[in-house]
């Protein structure tokens, strides 16, 4: 994967120190919103359920893979760490990491851009955006981070907030990949943020909404699975297009296959519980998971990614 002739995205910004805000709103902290907690206000990918496992405290890995962690949004922080400085700048000695988020979020704009013009998307619930509004990528480097849906620690991994229109992420969650997910590669920690930027893409066109409508009712897991595979795809449909200008080999798919087999529901709980529970599932299996991911990146076409239109039992 080549990203040195990849333009830089300048909607990347940087927090070192404690979970206080400075970017996004405005300066300062951002205050803890419980009521925005609730699924699927922060949209946490697959792998990070993983990690979730492997660094959450013991009580906290009783909770189903994947849901929202409402009260334990902020167990990673950091009482006296202070507020967080926020700034476009690299911090020093973190550049090889700042080349690469500024490299990957670009090359996402560049493909969702054109597509959002020509409406090349998949069937939207609140009419056709006409632009593609880009998110800001924060880099956290701090114990935790605030956002608009809360406080929360490196234990969530990466995930998406609907209420501010970013996304965050702390570099130390690619040694997790690399070293306990058995998920090394830049394609595969370039999956990480193109799926993110699948939540992005379905808050824009209204996905999110049908999922949370659906919160706290019978069918709410089901159409958590919808959304997730349906990013998975986008994370696919970007992967295709950026291929040629990224260079993507087959090698650099085969990464992010594997990591989309390793965070599957069913691995995931069978390497916690021992057992599979399909009824709890809420990101979709390893094979639903490569399944998707594989039919963006195979066809391109974001249309391809309408994932709640299926039979569920079709998936």
């Amino acid at each position: 994967m080549r990203l040195d002739n990849q333009r830089r995205s300048t909607n990347v910004e940087y927090r070192t120190g404690g979970a206080g805000g400075g970017g996004g709103r405005g300066g300062g902290g951002i205050p803890l919103r419980i009521p925005r907690l609730s699924l699927p206000v922060i949209l946490i990918i697959g792998i990070a359920a993983l990690a979730f496992h492997f660094l959450a405290p013991a009580a906290l890995k009783e909770q189903v893979y994947g849901q929202i962690f409402g009260a334990s949004a902020g167990s990673g922080a950091s009482g006296g760490a202070g507020p967080a400085q926020a700034s476009q700048t690299c911090p020093a000695g973190q550049e090889e990491h700042c080349q690469f988020f500024e490299a990957v979020l670009g090359s996402t704009e560049d493909v969702w851009g054109p597509r959002f013009q020509q409406g090349q998307l998949p069937r939207p619930s609140n009419g056709q955006p006409a632009q593609y509004a880009q998110p800001r990528l924060v880099v956290f480097f701090g114990p935790s981070v605030a956002t608009e849906c809360g406080t929360a620690g490196t234990d969530v991994g990466p995930f998406y907030c609907p209420a501010d229109s970013q996304l965050y992420i702390n570099p130390s969650f690619y040694d997790v990949m690399r070293q306990r997910l058995n998920a090394p590669g830049d394609f595969a920690q370039a999956y990480v943020i193109a799926h993110e930027v699948g939540h992005h893409v379905q808050n824009l066109i209204g996905a999110t909404r049908l999922v949370d409508s659906a919160r706290g009712g019978r069918t709410a897991n089901q159409m958590s699975v919808r959304l997730e595979l349906q990013a998975d795809c986008l994370a696919g449909v970007w992967g295709r297009a950026a291929g040629r200008a990224l260079e993507v080999s087959n090698e650099d798919l085969q990464e992010a296959l594997n990591a989309a087999h390793a965070i599957g529901d069913d691995t995931l709980q069978r390497q916690s519980r021992g057992y599979t529970d399909a009824n709890s599932y809420t990101h979709g299996t390893s094979a639903q998971r490569m399944r998707w991911f594989r039919e963006g990146f195979e066809s391109g076409d974001a249309r391809r990614c309408d994932t709640f239109s299926r039979d569920y039992s079709q998936l």
